[in-house]
Parts: C-alpha cells; sequence; structure tokens
C-alpha cells in the first residue's frame, strides 16, 4: 500500500493515486446521492469504485454516519388494490420458484404519485431476473386501460416471452376480462399474490421511484409528472442505477452482459 493506511481514499488516474480528505469523499457521496437518493454505503461504495475510486467500505460508513448521509425513506399510503372484485383468481406460481434467465418472470404493481389536484397512476412491469423496467403506462385514472398500455409496451419490446410468468396482485385491473385475454394470447401464464408480501420486488421497485424521483421533485401537475417518470425509468433506472441482486450492475449492463454470456457471477434467483 506504500506506506498508506488501507482505510485510505484514492482516486486513480493515468497511473496517479491521489488521496481525498473526508470534505472531497463526502463532497462525492453527496453528488450520488443527490441522484440516487435511497444509496447506503455499498451501493455508494460500488457507484464510486465505476468512477475509479477505491475506498474502504468502512470509511465510506463512517463518512456517511458523520455527515448524516443517510438513505431517504418514505411511507406508502394511498391503496391502488380493489382484490375484492368477484372476478377468477389464480395461484401464486412464484412459491419456490428458481428464476436464471430473462423473460421468466414478469412482475406488475400500480403506485401512485401526488400531484397539487390528486394523483397520478404509474403501471409498471419488470423483468424479475434483470429488474428491468420493461413496459409502464402513466393516467390520471386508475382502470384497467392503464395497464393493459403498460404490458402491451411490454409484449412490442421483449421476444420469446411464451411461457413467461406475469405476477400481479389480485386487482381488479390486472383481473379485468381484457387484460387476461392479452395475457392468454400472448401465451403467458397468470400468477397472482395474496398481498404485497407476495410481490416484494414490485413493493421494492416502488419504494425506489418515490425516494430517488418522486419525493425529490414535488410535482404539481400532470405535465411534470409525464417530463420526469419517464426519464427516469428510462435513463436512469434502467440505464444507470445499480442493483445488487445483480452484482451491482444497471438492468441495461446486466442484460448486455448476460445475451454475451460475460457475466462470471451470473446470480440464479430462488423464491
Amino acid at each position: 500500500m506504500i506506506g498508506l493506511s488501507r482505510s485510505s481514499f484514492y482516486y486513480r488516474k493515468q497511473g496517479c493515486a491521489t488521496r481525498l480528505t473526508d470534505q472531497e469523499l463526502r463532497d462525492r457521496i453527496e453528488r450520488i446521492q443527490e441522484e440516487f437518493s435511497s444509496y447506503g454505503y455499498r451501493r455508494v461504495d460500488e457507484q464510486l469504485r465505476k468512477s475509479g475510486v477505491v475506498v474502504n467500505g468502512k470509511r465510506i460508513r463512517r463518512v456517511m454516519r458523520e455527515h448524516g448521509l443517510y438513505p431517504i425513506a418514505w411511507k406508502r399510503s394511498v391503496k391502488t388494490t380493489e382484490s375484492r372484485n368477484g372476478l377468477k383468481g389464480y395461484p401464486n406460481l412464484l412459491k419456490n420458484l428458481t428464476v436464471d434467465g430473462l423473460n421468466q418472470v414478469w412482475v406488475a404493481d400500480i403506485t401512485y404519485i401526488a400531484i397539487r389536484d390528486g394523483f397520478v397512476y404509474l403501471a409498471a412491469m419488470l423483468d424479475l431476473f434483470s429488474r428491468r423496467v420493461v413496459g409502464w403506462a402513466l393516467s390520471r385514472r386508475l382502470d384497467r386501460e392503464l395497464c393493459l398500455v403498460a404490458l402491451r409496451m411490454a409484449l412490442s419490446q421483449r421476444q420469446g416471452v411464451a411461457g413467461c410468468i406475469h405476477h400481479s396482485d389480485r386487482g381488479v385491473q390486472y383481473a379485468s376480462r381484457d387484460y387476461i385475454a392479452l395475457l392468454e394470447q400472448n401465451h403467458l401464464r397468470i400468477s397472482c399474490a395474496k398481498g404485497s408480501h407476495e410481490n416484494t420486488h414490485m413493493e421494492s421497485f416502488n419504494k425506489t421511484l418515490k425516494y430517488e424521483e418522486v419525493h425529490l421533485w414535488n410535482y404539481e401537475t400532470f405535465r411534470d409528472v409525464l417530463d420526469r417518470i419517464p426519464y427516469f425509468l428510462e435513463a436512469v433506472y434502467n440505464r444507470k442505477r445499480l442493483h445488487s441482486s445483480i452484482g451491482y450492475r444497471s438492468p441495461e449492463e446486466f442484460e448486455a452482459a448476460f445475451t454475451q454470456k460475460t457475466i462470471a457471477d451470473l446470480p440464479v434467483l430462488k423464491l
């Protein structure tokens, strides 16, 4: 270590190693959290490494603790699911399932975004293996068309989806005849969660959306939502945000590596 402490912080550039002060480290962490406010020390560490910075994890935790750089946490308070709808129910197909490839499981959910005169609703769908948002839709109305638009987007973007499990809650939007018919026409297998505890990956996505985008921008109008949310989903969440479950890669980076078979530590998701 050239006589320097193992906990020292360096920025490597053109073969040189420059130690940064705690203040410089704090500044870098703050810049990361300005964009990803829910990042804890592990994701901060990985983000720094991707930019060429090497730092001891204990030092990151110390600096974050000393300067109060904690991840932001918010609480969900609006109900978007009405499961007592009298429509046909389906079993949870994810129990004891192993997921090791793309288009094996899509998970879907609806969340709300508060604005000055009410709410905007986002229907989103993730590929469970890569955590990529494969379909989404925004609307002032909480209806079946919202979810149908998100599903149509996913079907238009992904190939080879026959046999893929579509997992959602038992809400009326996902149980509607039109939605079920579109799933069946494309040979997707239907799986339903009995509660949020059986759709935890979408709950996690919704929290990330709130922590790192919605609560930071304080939207006032529907136009504000339309201007920001698509950018966050496609340019930030899919392309830039690091996910611990896929080796601290972005979904886009992970899918490219998986497709090119360049991933050494390929994850296997056991549900």
